[in-house]
């Protein structure tokens, strides 16, 4: 290759390593250019509320991503968890047991999504099912358990306490923007630094070796889908929480499509082998402020499924360069 053919595919292949943070500063300086009150707090809290969903989910699709796997329940245990909590602290027991019948409200929910993830995780990892065919059990089913759930009906209610995971704010941020950070570095380290996320590394970037080596494939594959899952069902309470409703037809809504995009513009790779939880994260953001700038310049909501499917195409583009 010559030294001109050579340079251009080097500045190509850089631009594709830094993609996401490429993207992430033309949107900001757009945004401050021409967004009206882009700067303002409340603006930030704004989206650092509605980023958080997608993160937490993002975080947890990068890891079953870095297993070569894939998961389209995740929008589907939101709706679950989302329906089950207000169940849960409504009833005659938590009425009477109040602080009972909270806990309750978090834990239960988060039991049915972890029960979800290792289905997930056993169909693909002791029965061999393609993980998209695996998880679209959930993907077609799950919402359907949730609205005859709630018989269909849209569920509101008046819970303080429990709307605190959504409403809540601290040093000015939303209390759920924090709980996205404390969950990602808790994870970024296991991954990093524990022998948990070496197998998971090991799996993705080949399965057949890991074995060979002594790698709990099995088991390190269903931890994978479990912690996707819960981490789906923590981002359905914290929907439900902001908004004092849940609607099983609407609660993560095509949220698998944003969490893989925001896992892919983040550095995952499809075939596994990489888990960039921070990556993760940057990409939650860049999904999240398209769609802002899109609204916030008056562009219909429609138009933002088609951006988000550019950015998908765009990254997994980039991933090619990276390999070529």
């Amino acid at each position: 290759m010559n030294n001109p053919a050579r340079k251009e595919r080097l500045s190509l292949v850089s631009i594709s390593r830094h993609g996401g943070l490429a993207a992430l500063a033309v949107l900001l300086i757009f945004n401050i250019l021409i967004t009206p009150n882009f700067l303002h707090a409340q603006t930030l809290a704004v989206n650092v509320s509605q980023v958080a969903t997608i993160a937490l989910v993002a975080v947890g699709m990068t890891l079953v991503i870095a297993t070569g796997g894939i998961d389209l329940s995740v929008g589907a245990v939101m709706a679950l968890s989302g329906a089950m909590a207000p169940i849960i602290f409504t009833s005659d027991l938590a009425q009477s047991y109040p602080v009972l019948g909270l806990g309750a409200a978090f834990v239960l929910p988060l039991i049915a999504a972890l029960c979800c993830g290792i289905f997930n995780g056993a169909l693909v990892a002791i029965l061999g099912v393609q993980p998209i065919i695996a998880t679209l059990i959930f993907f077609i089913s799950g919402r359907g358990v949730a609205q005859v759930l709630t018989n269909g009906n849209l569920q509101t209610f008046s819970n303080p306490s429990f709307s605190f995971i959504g409403t809540a704010r601290l040093f000015g941020i939303p209390v759920q923007g924090w709980l996205v950070i404390v969950i990602a570095a808790a994870i970024w380290y296991v991954v990093r630094y524990c022998a948990s996320g070496r197998y998971l590394l090991a799996v993705g970037g080949n399965e057949r070796a890991a074995r060979m080596s002594g790698v709990p494939v099995t088991r390190v594959k269903i931890m994978a889908y479990a912690t996707c899952s819960v981490l789906a069902g923590i981002s359905g309470l914290i929907v439900v929480a902001i908004n004092s409703a849940s609607d099983a037809a609407r609660i993560g809504n095509l949220m698998e499509l944003d969490a893989i995009a925001a896992a892919v513009v983040g550095g995952a790779v499809l075939s596994g082998g990489r888990a960039p939880i921070w990556g993760a994260i940057l990409g939650a953001v860049v999904i999240q402020l398209v769609k802002y700038t899109l609204l916030a310049n008056g562009v219909a909501d429609e138009v933002a499924l088609i951006a988000k499917a550019g950015i998908i195409v765009a990254a997994v583009y980039a991933q090619q360069m990276r390999k070529g």
